[in-house]
């Protein structure tokens, strides 16, 4: 193993000899944009699980392999003449300093605030600020377009339950919103008994469908209570898993097959296992930026 110890340069070197025709990797040269993109996703979930896990030996690796996605995709634009690396460095920062006027009041990165502490800076008033630049931003994108809409550039490959809270957030930035959670509750038990009533009439498809908006109406709930819905989910995931596993190593220690067990032994290894679960420390929040 080498001495030395690398930096970004040699990561965009490395780049580039991979995909070189002549002297480069077979696989990635075949790469393209579209090859990639299940690769990115999949690394940043891979950090967001180190993340939850506490795992922090391993997230100088997950991050690097989450880096080397943006990498990847700076050398495609490069060899087809569009960008590279160093204008997705500039973009990032002049839209960074852009942001946050509160911070660098110039626009510039050697002007600082002065006289104020970031304790004494309102938060409120930041989050504030960082929303309505992020919309003036949109607007500029969207000004030669015929028609501009408040959820323009809310990505559809998105995961279906992360988008669906951004696009409930974006509505209620502009008024389209309950004014408190009880209605947010009122609206869910709405669709349930729509559920009921699709179900009640044998009709599946319909029941799929009012189960999309029921799940929808949840998502509602979790940004009203300023929770990550996707977080929500995934906790529960983890928690469900716990308490599964738990199931089955009882009915192992028991010498009874799992598919033979019947599922009032599940239930009870069930509620057992929720007495002896340990309940998770911190709450899934999400808010975003700033």
């Amino acid at each position: 193993m080498s001495d030395t110890r690398h930096d970004l340069n040699h990561l965009l070197e490395l780049m580039a000899v991979l995909r070189d025709p002549q002297q480069g990797c077979p696989w990635d040269v075949q790469q393209d944009w579209d090859s990639i993109v299940p690769h990115t996703l999949e690394e940043a979930y891979e950090v967001a699980d180190a993340i939850e896990r506490r795992a922090f030996d391993e997230l100088p690796g997950e991050l690097g392999d989450l880096l080397f996605q943006v990498v990847y995709y700076s050398q495609f634009a490069a060899e087809e003449g569009r960008f590279d690396f160093h204008d997705v460095v500039d973009t990032l920062t002049a839209k960074m300093l852009h942001r946050h006027p509160h911070v660098f009041p110039d626009g510039t990165l050697a002007s600082r605030r002065e006289g104020v502490s970031a304790a004494e800076v309102q938060t409120r008033q930041v989050h504030s600020r960082w929303e309505s630049l992020k919309a003036e931003e949109r607007a500029e994108r969207a000004h030669d377009a015929e028609a501009h809409s408040v959820l323009d550039d809310v990505p559809r490959t998105l995961p279906a339950l992360a988008r669906a809270a951004k696009l409930s957030k974006r509505a209620a930035r502009v008024g389209f919103d309950w004014p408190d959670a009880r209605g947010v509750l009122a609206k869910i038990r709405e669709e349930l008994d729509e559920v009921e009533e699709a179900l009640a009439e044998g009709d599946r498809q319909h029941a799929a469908e009012e189960v999309g908006d029921l799940l929808f109406a949840v998502t509602n709930l979790a940004r009203t209570l300023k929770a990550d819905p996707e977080q929500c989910l995934r906790h529960t995931n983890a928690k469900f898993e716990r308490r599964f596993r738990h199931l089955e190593a009882a009915l192992a220690a028991e010498d009874v097959p799992l598919p033979e067990a019947g599922l009032a032994a599940m239930e009870r290894h069930w509620q057992a296992a929720k007495r002896h679960d340990v309940p998770l420390k911190e709450s899934p929040q999400g808010e975003s930026q700033p």
